[in-house]
């Protein structure tokens, strides 16, 4: 299982805005497209959720842009769990351009564990906790 999960892409002109560069949004869509993935590789994939009963909502997102992104520009975004406490877990993530290596942009989210039929906050189920590796800390690895 990988603590760090990596994913690779193209990014397509419909991310870019009326200044030139990745609209803000797109981050946040990948941000939200790299967590499920990294999910679905640790095996707690959107069916199993159901299965439990349970399912993640957005507390927060925090990002900081670095350096704009451009169509074609081929980049690479990281994402890792730093932390898992009993209803909430903080997910990092990294952009950055895989042709320069330079950052793009950090980010978290603070995701709250819920129950799936009323949205009440519940504990982490220990199946899922015990999917993901924690990389604790500031600073991405």
């Amino acid at each position: 299982m990988p603590k760090i999960f990596s994913y690779s892409f193209t990014i397509p002109a419909e991310a870019i805005d009326e200044n030139g560069h990745v609209n803000n949004v797109a981050y946040v869509q990948w941000m939200q497209d790299v967590a499920t993935m990294h999910s679905d590789a640790q095996g707690c994939t959107r069916e199993r959720y159901h299965q439990l009963g349970s399912s993640w909502f957005v507390r927060s997102h925090h990002v900081e842009y670095l350096r704009p992104a451009f169509a074609g520009d081929v980049i690479e975004v990281k994402t890792w769990v730093s932390n898992m406490k009993r209803t909430r877990s903080l997910r990092r993530y990294r952009f950055a351009n895989l042709t320069s290596g330079e950052v793009l942009a950090r980010a978290e989210t603070d995701w709250v564990y819920v129950n799936a039929e009323n949205g009440r906050m519940r504990s982490i189920d220990a199946e899922v906790a015990g999917a993901f590796e924690l990389v604790p800390g500031e600073e991405e690895p």
